[in-house]
């Protein structure tokens, strides 16, 4: 019903673009948000009736006050709150300080820890309108370099080629390559990538302006056990955690964490 919800308003489409290289499974749809994938984050947000949305807050630390929960952040005051949802990656659950560390109980400590990510680097490279790349697929995986696994011609691959809009190509790393350079210098990554993406793509253009990314918690390898979509840190106040770490990362995996996260909630209310 989600799928048929976001394909009835345009946010979902079915990818139909040529992608070399793809593995499909039998049985499997492959869909593109047209938008980007935060148009599918904004429709939901626009459904919430009015939900205040707060962006760039680095939660620090969640301790107990008064039968409230006191989070605080790098910037701004602390703020209290009735119940806590935490969706970021596992890891980073575990990095929070106050009460929250007194609160997690060893055998949801070594849950939570068991969990494990992959690291990538991704590079986004922008071009001006009626730049043409002359390439005869959408995407490409790429199975015999040391570091690049993936790259995307993104408006071909979401069907907006527009003589008005400029092309944009993003390269997804390999696993193996982005954790021997997780702490590396970004600009000499940057050029590590550039120099092994002009020889896959020797024709490619140069680009108005580039952003490297790196994605320490890029893909979940291994989801926290035992667990059906969330984990009950805290049950009055509740602080409770969920995400693709509970599941598995596609979209999929996150509707099922927030369909676990959403009736363990009502059943708290």
């Amino acid at each position: 019903s989600f799928y048929e919800e976001l394909l009835s308003h345009g946010i979902l489409k079915p990818l139909t673009a040529p992608i070399e290289g793809m593995v499909v499974k039998e049985g499997s749809c492959n869909y593109m948000a047209p938008q980007g994938m935060s148009s599918v984050v904004k429709y939901y947000l626009k459904q919430s009736a009015g939900a205040d949305v707060f962006y760039e807050q680095d939660v620090t630390c969640i301790s107990l006050r008064d039968g409230k929960w006191e989070v605080s952040r790098k910037m701004g005051p602390p703020e209290q709150f009735d119940v806590v949802v935490l969706t970021m990656p596992v890891p980073q659950i575990l990095q929070l300080q106050g009460d929250i560390v007194n609160i997690i109980n060893e055998s949801q400590k070594q849950q939570l820890e068991s969990a494990s990510y992959s690291s990538r680097y991704a590079l986004g490279l922008f071009y001006e309108a009626g730049t043409r790349i002359d390439v005869p697929w959408a995407a490409q995986y790429i199975t015999d370099n040391p570091c690049i696994r993936f790259i995307s011609i993104d408006n071909k691959k979401r069907n907006i080629e527009s003589p008005e809009i400029g092309p944009s190509v993003v390269v997804h790393t390999t696993v193996t390559f982005g954790s021997e350079h997780l702490d590396s210098d970004p600009a000499e990554v940057q050029q590590l990538i550039l120099n092994h993406l002009e020889r896959i793509v020797p024709s490619l253009p140069k680009p108005a302006s580039i952003k490297c990314q790196k994605w320490r918690y890029s893909q979940v390898t291994k989801a926290v056990p035992n667990c059906l979509g969330q984990m009950i840190l805290h049950t009055q106040p509740l602080l409770i955690c969920g995400g693709d770490g509970f599941t598995f990362s596609n979209f999929s995996g996150c509707i099922d964490s927030a369909m676990s996260l959403a009736e363990a909630v009502k059943s708290h209310l």
